[in-house]
């Protein structure tokens, strides 16, 4: 029985971790049972923790939870893309900020992480030409958040948002896989321009507090960006800018600039 269990559900050692913590989180700190169990244990997956999560936090006097509940459902049932994507997101989170100790913290505490996975369910709704309940999850996700992310922006996978006040995506951005920001971030346009007007942002790119990248500019893959800068010309692959305006101040450092997470810009 116990083998055939096994075959019908396939092994999630993300979601497991998940629940494993959250035991030893309420045996540590009884009084959080309730927020834990609720948020967490009462859910067979971690998709169906992500829409609970996501239908209390932006539940409001103009949409219920259990109206949010259920878009949110539907979501992650329709489109199992949404829950991969949000396993690597808390993993990435985990590993690059060195704030997060365990698993359940991105879910429960970090509001860049609820803020990301609000966003995924606001593109998805979307894609699926339902564009003024994609506009109320922004409205929503920015309200709640200080994460303003229009749902049409395309956001890849292993993205982490550190502190997360005043991140702003505009409509027409694209930001890949293994993305590292800090708050105060803006992918911007530069005016009242119509059409593709914002930045394309390469995979592995970190981009420090503060900065603003501005226009239909690409963002080389595992480039860094400099606290503070303004981007408004292209960065080529693999190098750091930094200033106002920004330029080419050396090379990144290391393969993998997201993920060592070294913002220092040293002398070349």
């Amino acid at each position: 029985m116990a083998e055939t269990r096994q075959k019908l559900q396939p092994l999630d050692p993300v979601w497991a971790r998940i629940c494993d913590e959250a035991h030893a989180a309420i045996a540590s700190e009884p009084l959080l049972g309730g927020l834990v169990h609720s948020s967490l244990l009462h859910h067979a997956s971690l998709e169906r923790a992500l829409a609970y999560r996501f239908s209390l936090k932006l539940a409001s006097g103009e949409m219920s939870e259990q109206i949010l509940r259920e878009i949110a459902d539907e979501a992650y049932a329709s489109d199992p893309s949404l829950g991969q994507a949000a396993r690597a997101d808390i993993v990435a989170v985990f590993d690059r900020d060195p704030a997060c100790h365990r698993y359940l913290q991105p879910i429960l505490f970090f509001k860049g992480f609820q803020a990301v996975q609000a966003y995924r369910v606001g593109h998805w709704l979307w894609r699926q030409g339902r564009a003024d309940l994609a506009y109320f999850v922004q409205m929503r996700t920015s309200e709640v958040f200080g994460v303003d992310i229009h749902p049409a922006a395309r956001i890849g996978r292993g993205i982490m948002i550190d502190h997360a006040h005043s991140i702003v995506i505009g409509e027409t951005a694209v930001v890949g896989d293994n993305v590292s920001m800090l708050h105060s971030v803006t992918l911007g346009g530069t005016g009242k321009e119509d059409g593709d007007r914002h930045p394309k942002i390469g995979d592995g790119v970190l981009i420090g507090a503060g900065a603003k990248v501005l226009g239909n500019i690409t963002v080389g893959r595992c480039s860094r960006i400099a606290a503070g800068s303004v981007v408004l010309q292209e960065v080529p692959p693999c190098t750091t800018v930094a200033g106002v305006p920004a330029r080419v101040v050396g090379e990144a450092g290391c393969s993998q600039p997201s993920l060592s997470m070294d913002q220092l810009v040293r002398a070349e």
